[in-house]
């Protein structure tokens, strides 16, 4: 399987309008996957308690942090997401010189959920991911599917004044603080020769294997990519476009660039085929910290025929159940070994009707434009009431438990007017 997934973002002052940070990412995955969007409050543990991800069991720690996240139903990761202290995360599949391993150990989206959980800033995440990955490792297959799919992970991180890359290579890893006003990555290796954390043995490793001779400047991704481009050219061509996006909007880069770069067909960015577009994610971090922010999900596929549907982090938040698929417990497929045995039909209430609507704006072109049309004014509407949020704060908390589920329940309402 070739690199051919997966586009994240992130834009800082002063590239941005206003003292803000703009994240976003679309999660290009296999095109009969539904993704999910749900909430999980902060939680208090016991000593000794233990976590179960997609495939392993680890420690738990004493406190998580409230989450939001976007991911593959069938796993307990995410693709991305964000937490209550605004850290953001979104992570890319890599493929370089080392393997990935098939061996069951932790995701690439469990690193994901586990960082945001655990991580009150972005250099935290850093530290927690690059801690749990000397522990645990990754591996195990990243598609529900018996065809074993593995890779490397890539790591977007950002909160309320930074941004980091984090690049790994099996158990070996190397991350880079964004300096520049924006930052892009797809499935390939960026860090190069700045690098400002580093796996203490990563340089060894890499002189030990061949891939370079200790004496010239070393650089992460000449290092540990493949010797040969042809692998990664679809990934180049989709980060040079996001990067022409980004660049061609600095200085006055919001919320709405960022939806317009993850809805480009053009650039590859918005993907269409076997692998498309399931999930896209765009979050509004204040620099200012007595300010919300807000953090837009579609839970659907192709973020063109989507809503970016807003999520503020309250106290007493509602669980949210429209855009939560079907919990199978110890007798999913995927729990049981051998595993993928067979798939349970995933798809949450939103993404039943959503396929509904898709296949009419397929097939009837007027029809499809008018719902299309309904859906930008729903979300314009919706994007100037954040706004007051963004400026003055929450006025009444109450309001927005229901925030994103009320939204859905709009968005659903103008499938049917047409």
């Amino acid at each position: 399987m070739h690199p051919s997934s997966c586009d994240t973002f992130v834009a800082l002052p002063p590239s941005t309008d206003g003292e803000r940070i703009i994240f976003g990412k679309n999660s290009d995955r296999p095109c009969d996957e539904v993704q999910e969007v749900l909430c999980f409050p902060a939680r208090d543990y016991e000593a000794g308690e233990k976590v179960e991800c997609t495939y392993i069991e680890i420690e738990q720690v004493a406190h998580t942090y409230a989450v939001v996240l976007s991911r593959p139903a069938w796993l307990w990761g995410a693709e991305m997401g964000a937490n209550e202290h605004q850290v953001c995360i979104g992570n890319e599949a890599v493929w370089g010189r080392e393997s990935a391993d098939d061996e069951e150990a932790l995701l690439g989206m469990d690193l994901v959920r586990l960082g945001l959980e655990r991580a009150n800033t972005a250099e935290k995440a850093v530290d927690v991911i690059t801690e749990l990955l000397q522990k645990y490792g990754q591996g195990g297959s990243c598609m529900e599917d018996e065809c074993v799919f593995t890779y490397h992970n890539s790591f977007l991180i950002s909160d309320r004044k930074e941004a980091w890359l984090l690049e790994t290579s099996g158990k070996y890893w190397a991350a880079e603080k964004v300096e520049g006003a924006c930052r892009n990555i797809s499935n390939q290796y960026g860090i190069t020769t700045k690098i400002d954390k580093e796996h203490p043995e990563m340089r060894e490793y890499a002189r030990s294997k061949g891939w370079w001779d200790g004496k010239s400047e070393f650089n992460f991704a000449t290092v540990y990519s493949f010797m040969t481009t042809a692998r990664i050219e679809a990934s180049g061509s989709r980060y040079c476009e996001g990067k022409k996006l980004l660049d061609k909007s600095s200085g006055r880069i919001t919320a709405e660039t960022m939806m317009d770069i993850l809805r480009d067909k053009d650039s590859g960015i918005n993907m269409e085929g076997m692998f498309m577009t399931t999930g896209s994610m765009v979050s509004v971090i204040p620099t200012n910290p007595g300010l919300p922010a807000v953090h837009y999900f579609t839970a659907t596929p192709d973020p063109e025929r989507s809503v970016f549907k807003p999520f503020v982090f309250v106290k007493n938040l509602h669980p949210l159940k429209k855009t939560s698929s079907p919990s199978y417990g110890p007798e999913d497929p995927v729990k049981k070994k051998p595993r993928f045995q067979s798939k349970p039909d995933r798809k949450h209430e939103l993404f039943v009707k959503h396929e509904v609507v898709a296949a009419i704006i397929e097939s009837h072109q007027d029809r499809g434009q008018k719902i299309i049309e309904g859906m930008r004014q729903l979300e314009k509407a919706t994007m100037q009431k954040m706004e007051k949020i963004l400026s003055s704060g929450v006025e009444n908390p109450d309001e927005l438990v229901d925030l994103f589920s009320n939204c859905v329940q709009k968005e659903v309402a103008v499938y049917g007017l047409h």
